[in-house]
């Protein structure tokens, strides 16, 4: 019900003309760059994509940064500039979103971990769930605490318990020995791409993958580091290097060109520390991404950059909304806190009372949106 009456909102929002005036509003208040973070494609990529193509100046990654940086002039095109990446590289972002990006010539970045595409393992921060689904034993313990993975009510606290484990691994090493355990103990064997071939879209890309997505000039790629560990909670500062630098030598070696943008694993402050910051400074990356949810001017940190989450869940008039600062303004003031004060959080929610008095006008549109069908057939419709 709170996701209908959100679509309600944006749809009221949108055949307003509000999303258009918002836009036209943030592009007169300087040079902004958004970059969205999409992790997996499929969902609704299609209808968002089609939305932003027309909308929004949809850059390479590296070109939007150059020109970020660059001493502003004039341009043709008056639209705002947007990046859309993917980090990971999922299967399915050659299986689904590279043949969206061919037909409509549209530019993205892919961040790569090396290690994962030579092994073809299967992503460790998927790993919790794939187990306790597939486990048939009748009971397992983790810290000194018995699960039974039968019983309903445990199996989210020992799928909570084994990411918990994986997650804040001191060392690539500790994490893999874990996971290798767990799947003896477990009785389940992860997949890989080597038995699985392209049926699982969960799975990481090939070289052969990554090299016809290059050779399209559509796609571009950046580093992620070599096996995808929270840098923050690495110890050995060897290692640390070795991930970020390694990560970039095996990337170079395989794309015979530079790669200089760096996105940071999980990419919140907590997730990276001082010492990654550092290391990926020194490594030679021009441009590092985190996933701290902001839009980029020219006095942002090259080496923190920020992201808007792109979920494939969410219907586009809703993406569209939030994009504009028409939605989400209420859980944006929370997330920043201490940057913002209390009289600009009043201001966001008389702005949101404002809009949602505009859409009682348009009460034929909103309610034909709220018997529609949603999905990319009938957002092509509307569009």
């Amino acid at each position: 019900m709170r996701e209908r009456l959100r679509l309600l909102i944006a749809g009221g929002f949108y055949y307003s003309g509000l999303v258009k005036l918002a836009l036209w509003l943030k592009q007169r208040r300087g040079r902004r760059l958004i970059i969205l973070n999409y992790h997996q494609a499929g969902g609704n990529l299609q209808a968002h994509l089609r939305y932003l193509r027309r909308h929004y100046r949809i850059l390479h990654l590296e070109d939007a940064l150059s020109e970020l940086y660059a001493p502003p002039r004039k341009r043709q095109d008056p639209r705002m500039p947007l990046v859309i990446t993917f980090d990971d590289g999922y299967l399915d972002n050659y299986v689904y979103a590279f043949p969206i990006a061919e037909e409509w010539r549209i530019p993205i970045t892919i961040f790569l971990i090396p290690g994962f595409i030579e092994s073809g393992r299967y992503f460790w921060w998927l790993a919790a769930r794939y187990l306790v689904q597939h486990t048939s034993v009748e009971k397992v313990t983790i810290d000194g605490r018995t699960y039974h993975p039968a019983q309903t009510r445990e199996r989210g606290a020992l799928a909570q318990a084994i990411d918990a484990r994986l997650r804040y691994a001191q060392s690539v090493t500790e994490r893999e020995t874990l996971l290798d355990q767990l799947q003896i103990e477990l009785g389940v064997s992860l997949p890989e791409r080597s038995r699985e071939g392209m049926d699982d879209p969960t799975l990481p890309l090939s070289w052969a993958e990554i090299g016809e997505m290059e050779q399209s000039g559509l796609v571009s790629f950046g580093a992620h580091t070599m096996h995808h560990p929270v840098l923050a909670c690495i110890t050995d500062v060897a290692e640390l290097g070795n991930e970020i630098e390694e990560c970039r030598r095996v990337l170079e070696a395989r794309l015979k060109q530079p790669v200089r943008m760096f996105a940071y694993p999980i990419g919140k402050p907590e997730h990276i520390g001082l010492p990654a910051l550092k290391a990926v400074k020194a490594a030679g990356y021009a441009w590092a991404l985190t996933t701290i949810e902001a839009v980029n001017t020219p006095y942002t940190d090259p080496y923190l950059l920020g992201r808007l989450p792109g979920d494939i869940t969410q219907h586009w008039l809703v993406m569209a909304a939030e994009l504009a600062g028409l939605l989400g303004i209420v859980s944006r003031v929370k997330r920043q806190k201490a940057r913002i004060s209390l009289v600009r959080l009043n201001r966001g929610i008389g702005h949101i009372l404002f809009n949602l008095l505009a859409c009682l006008f348009l009460p034929r549109k909103l309610l034909g949106m709220a018997c529609a069908p949603f999905g990319p057939e009938s957002d092509q419709k509307r569009l």
